[in-house]
């Protein structure tokens, strides 16, 4: 009897904090709870090891404050459930909900790999098709192998200046309405990794009036509802479900997103409970907290912020276009209408393309990196590309203009052509391969590694791709050609990084028995 009455009694308290905190966009409720647990002065008989800091190594004391330590416990009253929130977890997902304008919020710790897992295995079944862009990051296979879904891959835009992939094109996305009606959903990516964005609405449109779910990787859009300068939010444009990384370009620490639900087409149970299925039942309130702290962050400043970054964005942009050998795309790279791949732009995504420069993307990137200590978000065959955040000021922007202006003094490469017409050809150019078995059977396939040169007309047991951007070349299940090998042999020549083969140099490839 005493035991069930304090459990009522708790659970009383607890909602009486989550009715508390729920409206009050200026407080952090799990970082409250956290303090309020650590300063309790109870003795500890539980986990983390490392008893709130007493046996820390003094490394991990270095890393993170005596303060940090006392409050990364987990599972304590005033901590909440991840799994079952009911306290100050429910109350921060609420406030961001909120804050975000969608109907629920959930808070992942697995980064935003983990909320697109989730997304898929809480909305799909296996067996069903989705509909996916060829440029889609590999975890969105990941989700697909999970849940046991069909993918039907369509081609995105292709900037063949740039060399890099856009967004899909509503024709795109209607001519694979057409050919797969059974399809039950729709994964898009929005924006891509270098800002671009689809026209969201008109796709949402179609897939809905197909009777199909919008599910968006926006991985790079936590920020966009805080500025009207730049492309509204996959939420606010008509998607089901959006999966952003907060710690890309806002203030959470790294591994930490929140997965957005914006309709009732959705089942919310199903979903959390696939985020469940996925996540620690462990859960770092470290992480939990950071990620209520830039919720509160940005309720405080948000706007501001963003607004600074945006200017800042813009100077550096027109500032690199002034600069011979060197030209980063703003507006002129995009083309109004439902039917474009690059409809909007975030414009504090900076690329630098390298066109008249004598030296690739990913022998710039070493160069400003250990000769001018600047280290650039990613590159590729021929550009770099920049993010500029609510951290940056003018002084920081200045530095980098100051490198780039160097760079390209020394780089300059004058009437030649051959390494202009590498960077066109390059990531635009990217083969598609012929999907021969579902990705999960070629999971569960038995597998044997063989040479890649020998292993043209093979199916492929594992994924490959270059990171970043993390965009497969091959998924599990789909057929080897050489026209990917020389690709992929072509990229390392670059020194591209591999991400996905067990052989990180790929003289073998897993291929199915």
């Amino acid at each position: 009897m005493g035991r069930e009455f304090m459990s009522e009694k708790n659970s009383e308290r607890k909602s009486d904090k989550c009715a508390k905190n729920m409206l009050n966009q200026y407080e952090a409720p799990i970082s409250h709870a956290m303090k309020e647990y650590a300063g309790d002065g109870a003795l500890a008989f539980h986990t983390p090891g490392h008893k709130q800091g007493l046996g820390a190594h003094g490394l991990l004391r270095e890393l993170i404050t005596e303060e940090g330590l006392r409050q990364e416990v987990s599972l304590m009253e005033e901590l909440d459930d991840l799994h079952e929130p009911e306290g100050c977890i429910k109350a921060a997902e609420a406030l961001a909900a909120e804050l975000w304008g969608a109907e629920d919020t959930l808070f992942v710790i697995n980064g935003t790999t983990g909320a697109i897992h989730a997304m898929l295995l809480g909305t799909l079944s296996p067996g069903d098709e989705v509909l996916i862009p060829r440029n889609a990051h590999r975890s969105i296979i990941g989700g697909v192998i999970l849940a046991g879904a069909v993918p039907v891959y369509v081609q995105p835009e292709v900037d063949k200046r740039l060399g890099i992939a856009m967004g899909l094109s509503l024709s795109a996305v209607q001519r694979a309405i057409a050919a797969h009606p059974g399809a039950k959903a729709l994964v898009a990516v929005y924006p891509t990794y270098y800002g671009y964005g689809c026209d969201l609405r008109a796709i949402a449109e179609a897939v809905h009036e197909a009777g199909m779910l919008l599910l968006v990787d926006e991985a790079h859009g936590a920020h966009l509802r805080f500025s009207d300068e730049l492309p509204p939010q996959a939420i606010d444009l008509g998607a089901d479900v959006a999966a952003q990384s907060t710690h890309k370009l806002l203030g959470s620490m790294t591994q930490t997103s929140m997965l957005h639900i914006g309709s009732h087409r959705v089942d919310r149970g199903r979903l959390r409970q696939a985020a469940g299925l996925l996540q620690s039942t462990s859960p770092n309130q470290l992480l939990l907290a950071s990620l209520d702290i830039a919720r509160l962050q940005m309720a405080e400043e948000g706007r501001e912020r963003m607004a600074e970054a945006v200017r800042l964005s813009h100077l550096l942009r027109s500032q690199v276009n002034q600069i011979s050998g060197l030209y980063s795309p703003g507006l002129e790279s995009c083309r109004a209408g439902a039917d474009s791949g690059a409809a909007c732009l975030d414009y504090t995504k900076v690329t630098v393309n390298l066109d008249g420069l004598a030296v690739d993307g990913p022998e710039a990137e070493l160069i400003l990196r250990h000769q001018y200590k600047i280290q650039c978000e990613l590159s590729d065959a021929c550009n770099l590309l920049f993010i500029i955040s609510m951290a940056d000021n003018e002084a920081v922007v200045a530095r980098l203009l100051a490198a780039l202006k160097d760079l390209a003094a020394k780089h300059l490469q004058g009437e030649k052509q051959a390494r202009k017409n590498e960077c066109r050809g390059a990531m635009g150019d990217m083969p598609v391969p012929r999907q021969r078995i579902s990705p999960r059977e070629a999971f569960f396939a038995d597998y044997k590694a063989i040479a890649l040169a020998g292993a043209v007309g093979a199916v492929a047991a594992e994924t490959v791709a270059f990171y970043p951007p993390g965009v497969p070349l091959l998924c599990p299940g789909e057929e080897i050609t050489a026209e990917i090998v020389e690709y992929i042999r072509r990229y390392q020549a670059l020194g591209m990084r591999l991400s996905g083969p067990a052989d990180g140099r790929l003289e073998t490839i897993r291929v199915i028995k």
